[in-house]
């Protein structure tokens, strides 16, 4: 095995470190680690990739000779990152361009900053190999779908993530939003609860639909409501915690003891409802979200939610997109995933304090 100098890494105040710290952190022999950063052939890329992360993370610089060019730049155009699960998404898009050799460049659309419109100009100006769209203008049933196909006609491959549209010739990557929805009232029923609402975003986005399609349907499958019923439980508003609050007081007002959620951020807000009217979650009201964002495990309670599959869905995606890159077509379908239920501590079985003193009133 050759010697092998390994820079310090930043902020450090030692000498420098061993092999096996970095082989360590990349669950390989410290021999691989040596021929990755000797440049050595020999080594899969998958391995070569878990070696430059354990330096990455570590916090060593990479020699110069893993220096390699990049393969060309993509386009990621993101809404804003308030959503932790945007965040997400982006970081697993971008680790997978990385191994690929490719560039990712980020645009998140802010609100009173760059539209999609202008995002995508900019570029084409870069002159990107491919774009990456996550719940864009493609998601809105009410916008114009003929940017797309301007787009292709100047032969810009792209792919779009999460809000399937008819009228876009291009690979989509979306979950199965119904699904999701019925996994989430079938939880709830099985705990107990017969009065169940919904907290979800504007009619016109592709997963509020679906995902209010699937509650309607789960209320009528499980519960026998009428669907007309079902849909009075159901409060449109923004997909952000002040929206999920106000969704929140008004299901409640209507007697809901569970309520679905469209997103993670809306839980939180219907939550803070809950509380404000001296409830509790899930004591007398159980709550469940959707992404499975990062940080939710560590909320107060930890969130029941359906996890998005972000790692699948993101591979995917980026494999379609270097495909059209490569010169292959990729089917101009919807490749839908199936999310999870994740049970945590915001559901639980329905409270029957009102049954029992009612019982013991009769008794």
């Amino acid at each position: 095995m050759g010697r092998v100098t390994i820079p310090v890494p930043r902020g450090a105040d030692n000498g420098t470190p061993r092999l096996h710290d970095i082989a360590a952190q990349a669950d390989v022999s410290e021999a691989t680690v040596s021929r990755v950063l000797n440049g050595k052939p020999g080594v899969a890329a998958a391995t070569r990739q878990k070696v430059l992360a354990a330096l990455d993370v570590l916090g060593y610089e990479r020699p110069v000779r893993l220096r390699r060019r990049s393969a060309g730049l993509i386009g990621l155009v993101i809404p804003e990152l308030t959503n932790p699960i945007f965040p997400a998404f982006a970081q697993v898009i971008e680790q997978v361009l990385a191994g690929y050799g490719y560039t990712p460049v980020l645009c998140t659309q802010m609100p009173g900053g760059s539209t999609e419109d202008e995002l995508v100009e900019q570029l084409e100006e870069r002159g990107v190999n491919g774009i990456v769209f996550l719940s864009g203008l493609h998601a809105d049933t009410t916008a114009d779908a003929t940017r797309y196909a301007r787009l292709a006609e100047r032969k810009v491959p792209f792919v779009l993530i999460n809000g399937f549209n008819e009228h876009v010739n291009a690979p989509f990557v979306s979950p199965d939003d119904r699904s999701a929805a019925l996994m989430a009232v079938r939880h709830l029923v099985d705990l107990g609860h017969e009065r169940i609402g919904l907290a979800i975003g504007p009619t016109r986005f592709v997963p509020s639909r679906r995902k209010a399609e699937g509650f309607v349907a789960a209320l009528h499958t499980l519960l026998g409501l009428p669907r007309d019923a079902a849909e009075k439980l159901i409060q449109r508003t923004l997909f952000t915690v002040e929206g999920g609050h106000a969704a929140g007081g008004a299901l409640l007002d209507q007697g809901c003891t569970g309520i679905v959620c469209g997103s993670d951020p809306m839980a939180l807000g219907v939550i803070r409802a809950v509380r404000e009217r001296g409830l509790d979650v899930p004591r007398d009201v159980s709550v469940t979200g959707f992404d499975d964002s990062p940080l939710i495990p560590f909320t107060d309670p930890p969130l029941t939610t359906v996890r998005q599959p972000v790692q699948a869905m993101a591979t995917a995606a980026v494999g379609a997109l270097l495909e059209e890159i490569g010169g292959t077509p990729v089917q101009r379908t919807e490749f839908v995933f199936q999310p999870e239920l994740v049970v945590r501590g915001s559901t639980a079985q329905v409270a029957r304090r009102r049954v029992d003193k009612a019982s013991q009133h009769d008794s």
